[in-house]
């Protein structure tokens, strides 16, 4: 179905001089019958049918901050479109962490041009100028202030929390981030808004803008997928289904299904690879390929790729996703193609695997 374009009812934060800081949407939803973008105020009467009675203790200023909270109705024409202001590209942001529009299926040209640079505190976001104002304010009353970052997007969690994620540092994700089901970001994990996961995924490394990840996938600690807003340009990065990313290795192309990248291992579009029969070809030319290990040659540090079927990396995967630590220390594991390996070290969470080659780790939650 064609995206069309989106409506939204919310609580915006908007400076003395007309800024606006940010917007909460609670419950946006997708539709057809916007026919211009724009966005409008509410009164206290259309506010309250729309958002709640609550509403009225929130519409009010904060003369300490310089701000007004006043309620908003957004609609957005056509989601393919550019956005017209702040409230537009809050509202896209919120359509991608509530799920309702995958990443790279709307356009984000020119938001930052729209965004103003907030402190984002523990009194709300306010502009940067009435800082000390708050901080001198604090210490007399003796509040606690906190400021959790200055930037033009918030995080995630102080707007949406979607269904049945964990995500173990709240900053380290930021609103915009599409996160399915199951999705685990670990505390070295980072997640950038237009981006995220597809399935079930354990993130220790980073997803930048315009990168998703496929169901299955372990991200290692350090490991970055370069993407549109990170030097990718416009490289579009998509990572398959039940993929290992070794820790702080990076990836510049698309990865199929049932890859693997060894640890420490940074691979560009313009990165040399020798493949199995021997041929040097650019890395662009394998992207999206399934089944391949990257690894780097231990003698000469060349690139190398091969089938990973071959080195047991598929399996692996498999097998240990069904293990779930009911083995004993150093036990010998019949995997699905027929071949062996020993289980170094059998936790909770955690398995090592050691094969003729190389050794994977598998963690699970």
């Amino acid at each position: 179905m064609e995206l069309a374009g989106a409506i939204g009812y919310g609580l915006a934060t908007v400076a003395f001089d007309g800024r606006v800081l940010d917007t909460w949407f609670p419950a946006p939803e997708l539709t057809s019958k916007i026919l211009r973008s724009e966005t409008t105020r509410l009164s206290s009467t259309e506010a309250a049918r729309v958002l709640g009675d609550q509403v009225s203790q929130c519409v009010k200023k904060d003369d300490l901050r310089a701000v007004e909270m006043v309620a908003v109705r957004t609609g957005i024409s056509s989601l393919k479109n550019a956005p017209i202001d702040a409230h537009d590209v809050y509202l896209r942001l919120h359509l991608l962490s509530h799920r309702l529009v995958q990443p790279r299926c709307l356009s984000l040209d020119g938001m930052f041009d729209l965004l103003t640079n907030v402190a984002w505190t523990s009194f709300g976001p306010c502009p940067l100028e009435r800082l000390e104002a708050l901080h001198w304010n604090t210490k007399r009353s003796g509040a606690s202030f906190t400021i959790s970052s200055v930037d033009k997007i918030p995080r995630m969690t102080d707007y949406v929390v979607p269904s049945s994620i964990r995500v173990q540092d709240a900053d380290c994700v930021r609103l915009g981030a599409y996160l399915a089901p199951d999705t685990l970001i670990m505390q070295e994990g980072f997640c950038n808004f237009n981006a995220g996961t597809s399935g079930t995924a354990t993130v220790e490394g980073s997803i930048n803008s315009g990168v998703v990840v496929g169901n299955g996938c372990h991200i290692g600690a350090g490991a970055v997928l370069i993407g549109t807003r990170s030097g990718g340009g416009k490289q579009i990065i998509s990572i398959g289904k039940r993929c290992l990313l070794g820790a702080n290795c990076g990836i510049g192309i698309s990865l199929g299904d049932d890859c693997v990248v060894e640890a420490g291992l940074f691979v560009t579009a313009g990165s040399r690879v020798t493949t199995d029969n021997g041929e040097v070809v650019k890395a662009l030319e394998l992207s999206g390929k399934d089944g391949l290990l990257f690894r780097r040659n231990a003698q000469d540090w060349c690139h190398r790729s091969a089938d990973a079927d071959k080195t047991l990396g598929q399996a692996f995967y498999r097998c240990a996703q069904r293990i779930k630590g009911s083995l004993g220390a150093r036990a010998i594991v019949a995997l699905e193609d027929g071949t062996a390996a020993e289980a170094l070290t059998c936790r909770a969470s955690v398995l090592i695997l050691k094969f003729e080659r190389f050794c994977a780790v598998c963690l699970w939650s």
